[in-house]
């Protein structure tokens, strides 16, 4: 199954970057290029394992995901239950482990993305087309993700939303 991933360094805690990782609403908006549109279904208003999402992509397709694991600070997967037609598959795993960088005390930040196409017999050519879009993808939003990690009132937001 194909997979893309990125990583980036932040210079704070994991629990501070988490948090940022987790925003919802306008504050996730804010920084996320990838959604244009998410919110939680069934009544759900926190993350939680099994907590189902929608979201709507900046460049148009939706999917519903599951929160497969969700163990703050240090991880979270989701897992796509109804998606765009070419995906047979995809699941999204972000994970933060503390690292200290030249004397300065902060967290990496992992993101992977596992995903198989559908019909099965156009993987060879949408294997590297999806790789090469995801791949772009994920980076554009890990790397707006760490800018929002820089930003005092963007973590101080993310932090008072996680502890309400």
């Amino acid at each position: 199954m194909p997979q893309v991933s990125a990583e980036a360094w932040v210079p704070i805690p994991p629990e501070q970057a988490f948090a940022v990782s987790q925003t919802t609403g306008e504050l996730r908006l804010s920084w996320d290029p990838f959604i244009r549109r998410q919110y939680f279904l069934d009544g759900a208003t926190r993350p939680a394992k099994g907590v189902r999402t929608y979201t709507r992509a900046r460049l148009g397709p939706a999917m519903i995901s599951s929160y497969a694991s969700y163990r703050p600070p240090t991880s979270v997967g989701m897992a796509m239950e109804k998606g765009p037609w070419f995906f047979r598959t995809f699941g999204g795993g972000w994970r933060f482990a503390s690292e200290d960088r030249d004397g300065v005390s902060g967290a990496r930040a992992t993101w992977k993305y596992s995903y198989s196409i559908r019909p099965s017999w156009l993987a060879f050519v949408a294997h590297p087309i999806g790789n090469w879009l995801l791949g772009r993808e994920i980076d554009r939003r890990i790397a707006a993700f760490a800018r929002a990690c820089r930003s005092p009132g963007t973590v101080t937001a993310a932090l008072d939303a996680s502890s309400s």
